[in-house]
Order: C-alpha cells, then structure tokens, then sequence
C-alpha cells in the first residue's frame, strides 16, 4: 500500500513537469551515507563484529546467536540513523515551504534537490563530491 501511494505521488509530480521550483525535495541517500560519519562508524562497526563472530572459536549454535544479537543491534541502529535522516529531511521541506520529500533514488527527473540541506542539517561536511545517484 506505501509502494503504491509513493508511486502515485511521484507519478503527479513527474506528470506535473517537475521545474527547480517543483514543491518535491528530492534527498540523495547514497551521497548521505558516503559522507555521514555516524553511518560510517556504525558499517564499519557491524563489519568488525561480523569478522569477531566469524572467527570465534564458539559453537555454530552460540555463532547464530551471536549472529542473531548482532541483527537486532545493528537493526535498532538503522532504525535510528533513518529516523534522524527523516526528521532532518522533514525539517528542511518545512523550511523551504515543500510539500514532499521523496529520495533521489527512483526519481527519473524533477524536483528540488535538497541535499545540501539535509546534510547541513545532519551536521554532515562533505569529503568530497559524489556524483549524485542516477
């Protein structure tokens, strides 16, 4: 049902003619994620986790829970780093008067990009400039 409605959202606003002033922000998640440090630290983290329970000399019973426990961490993690990139994201529409904010990834064309503000918002300075996603 949200597959749906985020479709038929983005299907008016590319039928709309999306200009630069179009009431949609368009956010690039995949720029984000390569400049955000938080985000960096916690895949970083996860992937040292999994190389520890890999290399444990435990059980592959005590592994899966281990395993198990990790997913659940990590879990709660994304759901807080997708919470603070929401609420960043719903901050900067509000601010420019927007009506939708919507990813880039997905959008064939349109929309105002927000980027920019999303990141600055997050606290997030750029290392360098990703071309943004397709």
């Amino acid at each position: 049902m949200k597959k749906q409605a985020l479709f038929l959202a983005l299907s008016a606003a590319l039928l709309a003619g999306c200009s630069n002033s179009s009431p949609i922000g368009i956010v690039d998640v995949d720029r984000i994620t390569q400049n955000w440090p938080v985000y960096q630290n916690d895949q970083q983290n996860l992937f040292l986790d999994e190389q520890k329970i890999q290399s444990s000399k435990v059980s592959a019973d005590q592994k899966r829970r281990q395993a198990f426990a990790l997913e659940q961490k990590y879990g709660a993690i994304t759901l807080a780093l997708t919470n603070q990139l929401q609420d960043a994201a719903k901050k900067v529409a509000a601010a420019r008067g927007l009506k939708l904010a919507v990813t880039r990834q997905g959008v064939g064309y349109g929309g105002t990009d927000t980027t920019d503000d999303v990141e600055k918002e997050l606290g997030i300075t750029e290392k360098s400039t990703p071309t943004p996603s397709p």
